[in-house]
């Protein structure tokens, strides 16, 4: 295996019970730009991500379509990879399905691991359920009976007799986990709520279902009349993606080594920080490295968008009207790292409008304009430039919009020196002294060009491009959209 610093980064798993939203090219982007700034660094990256295809959610979706499960999630999984592409994402991404054969072999073993460690049993109970959460509901949990994120669907009571995960077991070595960890989950206050939550007490959670009753599902090793549910299953997929647990080498290399780390969305933050850590303590693997906790897009009102309530904004749309680097560049640039953000069409058009063709495009086009116009290049030795040498603080921190935000600084003071010093009519006075400022502006327009490389790879790249050839933009690199 290469000799090179490794780290790994993945994301949740989608259902593929409906096409891609904006919260999750949200995730999907966030986690990219992290890939694209560490292989910039030198690291040897694993970029995991794929589609959750088994549960209540997928068996239901597909006999509405009138489809073997099967069939469903084979279409979906196809429909899922042709929709990343709209985000341009880090070419040696690694797809995982749940319904693999390996993964189901790793799940498998996976379960036989924590029974084996005394952490699995059997018992009978009645509880609440959610199909959009694919989660067990507490009253407490409850607003007039309704999951708070999936109102209008009805609960299912399920009553029967499954397997346990003994949760219970890991409240004290979660917490003391989180002590020696203070970074893991990101942000700080989302890291509070997670260690309430443990501190609160943990309650054992089926981690099965009768296969007579819902037979979409892994088999549970050892006995056919139950499937896994679906989170027990699917949370194994960040290792099974591995090869483990046969391929020791990669695992070792990426999972033990590779500072796992998750992106996720503020309603998986028990299931990631909490859930899947204890399970792995079960199974005696290493935990995750970092847990980054993204917030949620809202709609109009702040409410926020989701597959259920109907709001969602299609990213293919936007993509195919203002770029793919406008979506990313809004996505990262206009959305809080951690906090929850507003998303409307009338937003996005005044952010494109302000801050790509205003600000980027057109100090891109005045720059090369003059250079190329008055013969102004740089040196070999100026394009070697490198912006990533060393780690950048707020990526470290998954700061992602304070980062980009600082770049857009760098664009404004760009434009304030052109205002300032006027090489155009300088020029005509003083054409060592415009030349001067030229060299100046082109080599800061490359250094700008160079650190958006992790976050807009195409104007990154086309930018680098222009300046290499010393010539301006045939056409706006964003152009004006009515």
């Amino acid at each position: 295996m290469e000799n090179k610093n490794k780290f790994y980064i993945t994301t949740t798993l989608p259902y593929v019970n409906a096409p891609l939203h904006i919260g999750h090219a949200l995730e999907f982007v966030r986690a990219d730009t992290i890939a694209r700034y560490k292989k910039l660094l030198g690291y040897d990256v694993f970029f995991n991500t794929g589609t959750d295809e088994h549960g209540v959610k997928i068996y239901e979706k597909a006999k509405e379509n009138n489809l073997s499960p099967e069939d469903f999630v084979n279409r979906s999984f196809e429909t899922f990879k042709e929709q990343l592409k709209i985000f341009n994402l880090f070419e040696e991404i690694h797809y995982v399905r749940t319904t693999n054969e390996h993964h189901i072999k790793s799940a498998q073993e996976f379960w036989k691991t924590v029974e084996k460690n005394g952490f699995i049993y059997k018992k009978n109970y009645e509880a609440k359920y959610c199909i959009g959460c694919e989660s067990e509901k507490t009253d407490s949990e409850l607003i007039n009976g309704e999951c708070v994120d999936h109102p209008g669907i009805p609960l299912k009571l399920i009553e029967e007799e499954n397997y346990f995960f003994k949760y219970s077991a890991f409240s004290e070595k979660l917490l003391n986990f989180y002590g020696e960890n203070p970074n893991f989950v990101i942000p700080d206050f989302r890291f509070n709520e997670i260690k309430n939550f443990v501190k609160n007490g943990l309650q054992d959670f089926s981690i099965s279902r009768l296969k007579e009753k819902m037979p979409w599902g892994i088999s549970v090793p050892g006995d056919d009349t139950q499937v896994m549910y679906v989170w027990f299953d699917a949370l194994t997929n960040y290792i099974s993606t591995l090869g483990w647990p046969e391929d020791v080498e990669n695992f070792e290399a990426f999972w033990k080594n590779g500072n796992p780390t998750q992106y996720c969305g503020k309603d998986n933050n028990r299931f990631q920080s909490a859930m899947w850590q204890a399970m792995l303590m079960a199974a005696n693997l290493p935990n995750s490295k970092q847990i980054v906790i993204n917030g949620h897009i809202t709609g109009e009102g702040g409410i926020r968008m989701s597959k259920t309530l109907g709001n969602v904004v299609d990213p293919r749309d936007i993509a195919n009207k203002y770029g793919v680097d406008a979506l990313r560049y809004f996505l990262l640039k206009e959305v809080s790292s951690f906090e929850d953000s507003p998303f409307t069409m009338d937003r996005f058009h005044d952010a494109y409008n302000s801050g790509l063709v205003n600000g980027l495009g057109n100090l891109t086009s005045r720059i090369l304009t003059m250079s190329s116009s008055y013969g102004v290049s740089l040196s070999e030795e100026d394009l070697k430039m490198k912006y990533y040498t060393n780690p950048v603080s707020d990526l470290e921190e998954f700061d992602i919009y304070k980062h980009i935000n600082n770049i857009w600084s760098s664009i404004s003071d760009l434009n304030k020196f052109i205002q300032e010093q006027e090489p155009f009519k300088k020029i005509k006075v003083d054409e060592d002294g415009a030349k001067k400022d030229l060299h100046y502006l082109l080599y800061h327009l490359l250094g700008i060009a160079l650190a958006l490389e992790p976050m807009m790879p195409a104007t990154s790249l086309k930018i680098q491009e222009l300046i290499k050839e010393n010539k301006k933009p045939d056409f706006p690199l964003f152009p004006r959209v009515d």
